[in-house]
């Protein structure tokens, strides 16, 4: 099917994919390094697991604070001057999480690192909803989500062999830098490409009804329960208590840690990559046939969830590979994303974007602080270290299980209705 003239194709398309990847990048691998410095954080700073979890959320707390005023603001101002002026921030706020030596002043500088690249992803899915065809979407998406994992990637042996060369407080200076250039990077080779898309992009904006008609659905409400368990809660998992569990429950060194948490984020690019290529074949969002990608999101998660089981019972060196396919199976959340993003109306997209991925954060927070909290708690009862982490994850997983069956039963709450209105 040709693609209608307005649509960006060729060099111009990937450069705007290419600009938007590289700002996400960096969002990622800051969201993920916390996971392989944890343990000089904890060192230098005498952190209790409670305030390593803490420290590690106020990413979120800045992420999240920010999501309902990104919406409005992604569809007022454009992607563009959105997430160019709030990297601003987050290079601030790596300039102050590397000078600071109290816990006040980390979590002060991670919280506005947070608010800085709260827009990465969702001014990329704004921009993608009106200036790429809807059935490029998943596509879209999934690469975004491609140079995350890259991102996470650099933050695992990357960074765990230059701890000790220049320690973690360079680290962070250097990523300052980074996202100084990811700012302008966004603000001028994104300029020639907005302007040329603006007459196109009229009837999407001038709109401002709030959230009100986003919050008060049914179907939005039913896909933000789920991705506030899930893919929140994975996002917790990734960039926290991944490396803490490698070392305390399957007793890997710290370099063997950063190895497989290497792997396994080597094998979610790869998931991501796979999906890329085989969801927008395979996969309807309703208008086409294919396997209805709600059934998808259901049967992966469901593996998914399976296998962090299995990870519960089976605290051996040997099983960390069961990582590897808890990656692809994963990966199904960005297909739920791509679900809401097209359920609502172009002038409405920055809102339900970033509502749903409040929800995914208000997730993130809620269980990379909530495991620390139960980790300290179950150590009070008497438990080792490995065991209270053991059984911190075992509750997580349960409100996985409970959160996926309210989905599954929920099923009345489609909609059809919006995917029509919004092609």
């Amino acid at each position: 099917m040709q693609e209608p003239a307005h649509y960006l194709q060729g060099r111009t398309a990937l450069r705007v994919v290419a600009v938007f990847a590289a700002a996400y990048f960096l969002s990622y691998a800051l969201r993920a390094i916390n996971a392989v410095i944890a343990p000089a954080l904890m060192a230098d700073l005498q952190l209790s697991n409670a305030d390593l979890g803490l420290l590690s959320s106020a990413y979120f707390v800045g992420f999240g604070s920010m999501q309902l005023p990104i919406g409005v603001w992604l569809d007022r101002y454009g992607a563009r001057r959105t997430e160019s002026a709030l990297l601003l921030f987050a290079a601030l706020g790596a300039a102050v999480f590397a000078s600071s030596s109290t816990l006040a002043g980390l979590w002060a500088g991670r919280a506005l690192i947070g608010v800085g690249v709260s827009a990465c992803l969702m001014a990329a899915l704004k921009a993608y909803r009106g200036w790429y065809a809807p059935d490029r979407q998943s596509q879209l998406a999934s690469w975004m989500l491609v140079s995350g994992t890259v991102g996470a990637l650099s933050s695992t042996v990357p960074v765990a062999l230059l701890l000790p060369l220049i320690g973690w407080r360079m680290v962070f200076w250097a990523t300052a830098l980074a996202l100084l250039l990811a700012a302008l990077l966004v603000f001028l080779r994104l300029k020639d490409v907005e302007h040329s898309m603006a007459p196109h992009a009229a009837a999407a904006t001038g709109i401002d009804t709030g959230y009100a008609e986003i919050f008060r659905d049914a179907y939005f409400r039913r896909m933000a329960s789920l991705g506030a368990a899930h893919q929140g809660g994975f996002m917790a998992i990734q960039s926290l208590w991944a490396g803490p569990w490698m070392i305390s429950v399957l007793g890997l060194s710290i370099a063997d840690s950063s190895r497989v948490l290497f792997l396994f984020n080597f094998c979610l690019m790869l998931a991501y990559l796979g999906l890329s290529w085989w969801a927008p074949r395979h996969v309807s969002y309703g208008a086409r046939p294919g396997l209805p990608v709600l059934r998808v999101v259901a049967i992966g998660l469901a593996g998914a969830v399976l296998l962090q089981l299995l990870m519960v019972l089976l605290p051996f060196s040997w099983s960390w590979w069961l990582w590897m396919p808890f990656a692809a199976m994963i990966t199904v959340t960005t297909l739920a994303q791509t679900h809401v993003s097209l359920a609502f109306p172009p002038a409405l997209a920055g809102r339900a974007n970033s509502a749903f991925n409040l929800s995914l954060f208000i997730g993130a927070f809620a269980v990379q602080w909530g495991i620390g909290l139960l980790i300290d708690v179950f150590v009070g009862l008497g438990h080792t270290h490995a065991d209270a982490m053991r059984l911190a994850m075992a509750c997580y997983v349960g409100l996985q299980a409970v959160a996926l069956l309210l989905f599954i039963g929920n099923s009345a709450h489609t909609a059809p209705r919006m995917l029509a209105r919004s092609s």
